[in-house]
């Protein structure tokens, strides 16, 4: 067949690309377009021979995108405007204008509208990389759309599927959202020790840190999924990781809202580009003083000065991950890299801002 001519919007450090690489679809990225400028220069050291148009998509024409002559778009618009983080605007938060007017030239105001009446067939998804072996939480909704007749082999109209499809199954149904299961909350026995974060006292489970059972038994059921690789497999080595040590006054100040990992362990939390700056809610930590009890350390705080408290906290040996590991856990192949002059901070935010290669090239490979 003939190459597909693909056309890239908001494509930032190039995730889109390299899954479309990854999937060996024959296909060309005939532009990539994205207003980051240094989003943007990380593209460019990657994938130089790219055409790239760092401008705003509300400044290219309906003219200028037909003399692209694609045949393909892919696309991650901002996702800040509808995440539990943020301030949840939708429609009425500037970062979506640019994807309102590519939905108004389409020729419809709502994506699912448009893409129907356009004679597209689709299917949602909701797809974390844990399902594929990746030891990290990165819930994303996805959209794969082609321009035919015929319904796509795998389609579960009006539905969102929670794993990849098996083509040539009677019954794609069967992964969808069903509405009752998914409010179901799953019971946990109160006697029932759970790994790493709580100890048992009779029929009692003892929280250490700022989180409900149901949390700490959520990790201990992941980090027990053996279908899952360990963390070991994405770190770094023979680095100075000095720089990525949390300091004393961040372990006095958010020692209990820590999402604490170890290299053995087969999860981790969402990285966001809020990840080096806060701490809520941004990424997983790192403990790599492995031989060190996390929950011994943590009960004997209670009596224990402000300095004293840090002493111990310190035993422990937190890090971040480094850009180069969360560019691992999300399917960057070895070779990616940044130009020197982008700072770790902006890395973070670049990666936080990215997606999972190894899921889009996957979509890629199942919508041909």
């Amino acid at each position: 067949m003939e190459p597909l001519r693909v056309l890239e919007l908001y494509s930032g450090i190039g995730g889109m690309h390299q899954a479309l690489r990854e999937s060996c679809i024959p296909a060309q990225v005939v532009a990539a377009v994205d207003v980051n400028t240094v989003a943007n220069e990380v593209y460019k050291y990657n994938f130089p021979h790219t055409l790239l148009l760092a401008k705003a998509i509300e400044g290219i024409t309906l003219e200028e995108f037909d003399r692209l002559s694609f045949n393909m778009i892919l696309m991650s618009p901002p996702c800040q405007p509808f995440t539990r983080i943020g301030l949840q605007g939708d429609k009425a938060d500037p970062r979506t204008s640019s994807f309102l007017y590519i939905l108004d030239i389409l020729p419809r105001d709502m994506l699912i509208q448009t893409i129907e009446n356009c004679g597209f067939q689709h299917q949602e998804f909701l797809l974390s990389p844990n399902s594929l072996g990746i030891p990290n939480s990165r819930l994303r909704y996805f959209l794969i759309a082609k321009l035919q007749s015929e319904p796509l082999p795998f389609q579960a109209p009006g539905q969102i599927l929670l794993e990849f499809p098996k083509i040539g199954s009677e019954n794609p149904q069967k992964h969808a959202i069903d509405a009752e299961k998914k409010t179901e909350e799953k019971k946990i026995e109160p006697n029932i020790c759970l790994d790493g974060s709580t100890q048992c006292s009779g029929k009692e489970t003892i929280l250490f840190k700022l989180e409900t059972a149901k949390e700490v038994d959520r990790k201990h059921q992941q980090n027990s999924d053996l279908s899952v690789q360990m963390l070991k497999d994405f770190l770094e080595h023979d680095i100075d990781i000095n720089q990525y040590f949390l300091s004393p006054k961040l372990l006095q100040r958010y020692a209990f809202i820590l999402d604490i990992v170890k290299p053995t362990c087969r999860r981790s939390t969402c990285f966001t580009k809020g990840y080096g700056r806060f701490i809520e809610g941004t990424g997983s930590v790192l403990q790599t003083a492995e031989d060190v009890q996390i929950e011994s350390i943590y009960k004997s705080l209670s009596n224990l000065s402000e300095e004293e408290k840090i002493t111990k906290l310190l035993m422990l040996k937190l890090r971040y991950f480094t850009p180069k590991e969360i560019a691992n856990l999300l399917g960057f192949p070895p070779e990616f890299g940044f130009p020197e002059n982008v700072t770790v901070k902006q890395r973070y935010c670049l990666l936080g801002n990215s997606l999972n290669v190894h899921i889009v090239a996957k979509l890629i490979k199942i919508l041909f």
